[in-house]
């Protein structure tokens, strides 16, 4: 996929904030890749340490809540600073290799990540005055996220064979500590409110509540999210046991499905960032969770295997679609709360990562894999519903102004 001289020119002015998100992605990675190294040397049980993963997340979806209102206090390049520092910080606790250590790993990396990718997804975005841009450069940062998810086992495998795991992390915390000290140097002030106090902590989510179409979006993100970690949760179990796929082969599996999101969000992203009417925007969300419905029905009652791959690769590039399109809308209409509100955003899709796993689970232990994909189906269909609300609520706001959107986009 060329890039042209204006998107080269995002790439080489954001490639910090860029970097930052891929890093965020590293400690779990490395925490689940090595698990059983990782218990041996905590001298636990890998199920009672891999127990310890949900931690992160609980962490991430309180912190991600209880932030929310006071990201648009601050700069975010300092709040993206001291993130850094605390997943530098954790990643080194590590090293020490012991439960207790593991159990400050986790919490401390959950709640770095839920206040880093609010921070850089609103740097990225505070960093333009046009709105196509911002939403453009938002949905950049989660295209390298995406990327980075893709990327980051082979880069992990080459660390480890000389360093092992804790060379890893090692490695992780030594880039983000590097990140951190020149996030916090370039600083930037703090949000300008025009000389007045800042708002009260309760009024920063009455702002948010009276905003429909934001919670509307935020509801989107995590239902879409329930729907995609359900299915990831289970997806090997699934290969396996439908078309007898070994571990080893369906890590193909796994890179198709992590590239097929990382085009679906960058070339969405920006598809919509080349336009400034939201209609696009609204489009590709109705459409993107369409194809994430029509890949999941796909995948589970796929008659071959080539099938069932063709299914995942439709389901990832649909969410990717949908992710894009939620974040390119929440810059553009968040206004003076777009900060509590991609912080919201993120909280609810750590809630979707928990939901997912309980829903799907739930499904396969009532009715086994059929259950699994009607039980994933669900919130899927409610997120379209959604998505769908919102697109007809812009349309009755705003009728003439949406006729015209489509006459200067066709």
């Amino acid at each position: 996929m060329r890039m042209s001289r204006g998107e080269a020119r995002l790439w080489g002015e954001l490639w910090p904030l860029l970097l930052a998100s891929a890093v965020g992605l590293f400690p779990f990675t490395v925490y689940s890749t090595f698990l059983v190294p990782i218990a041996g040397a905590a001298g636990g049980d890998v199920a009672a340490v891999g127990a310890l993963r949900g931690l992160g997340g609980v962490c991430a979806l309180g912190v991600g809540v209880a932030v929310a209102p006071l990201m648009g206090r601050f700069a975010e390049r300092r709040l993206g600073a001291l993130a850094l520092a605390l997943l530098a910080a954790s990643s080194l606790a590590a090293l020490h290799g012991s439960y207790a250590a593991l159990v400050v790993f986790c919490a401390g990396v959950g709640t770095a990540t839920a206040v880093l990718t609010p921070a850089l997804l609103s740097a990225a975005a505070g960093r333009y005055d046009d709105e196509a841009v911002s939403g453009r450069a938002a949905t950049l940062v989660t295209a390298a996220q995406s990327l980075a998810a893709v990327a980051a086992g082979p880069v992990i495998g080459l660390i480890a064979w000389q360093g092992g795991w804790r060379g890893c992390l090692i490695v992780t915390a030594a880039v983000a500590g590097a990140l951190a000290v020149g996030f916090a140097r370039g600083g930037g002030a703090a949000p300008d409110r025009d000389g007045g106090p800042p708002p009260s902590y309760l009024h920063a989510f009455r702002r948010i509540a009276a905003r429909p179409s934001l919670l509307g979006l935020i509801a989107a993100a995590a239902l879409r999210t329930v729907a995609l970690m359900g299915c990831l949760a289970y997806l090997a179990a699934w290969f396996e046991h439908r078309f007898s796929l070994e571990a080893t082969v369906f890590t193909l599996v796994w890179t198709l499905s992590g590239l097929s999101f990382f085009l679906g969000n960058y070339g969405a992203g920006r598809w919509i960032g080349s336009s400034r009417h939201s209609g696009r925007a609204h489009a590709v969300l109705l459409g993107g969770l369409a194809a994430a419905l029509a890949g999941l029905a796909g995948l589970f009652w796929a008659p071959t295997l080539p099938v069932a791959l063709a299914g995942a690769a439709v389901q990832s590039f649909g969410h990717a679609l949908a992710a894009a399109a939620i974040t390119s809308l929440i810059v553009r209409r968040g206004g003076e709360v777009t900060a509590p509100a991609l912080s919201l955003n993120a909280a609810g899709m750590s809630l979707g990562v928990f939901g997912g796993a309980a829903l799907g689970g739930a499904g396969l232990a009532l009715a086994g894999y059929a259950g699994l994909a009607g039980a994933l189906v669900l919130p899927l269909a409610a997120a379209l519903l959604v998505a769908s609300a919102l697109a007809a609520a812009r349309e009755r706001a705003a009728p003439e102004t949406a006729r015209a959107e489509r006459g200067s986009a066709a």
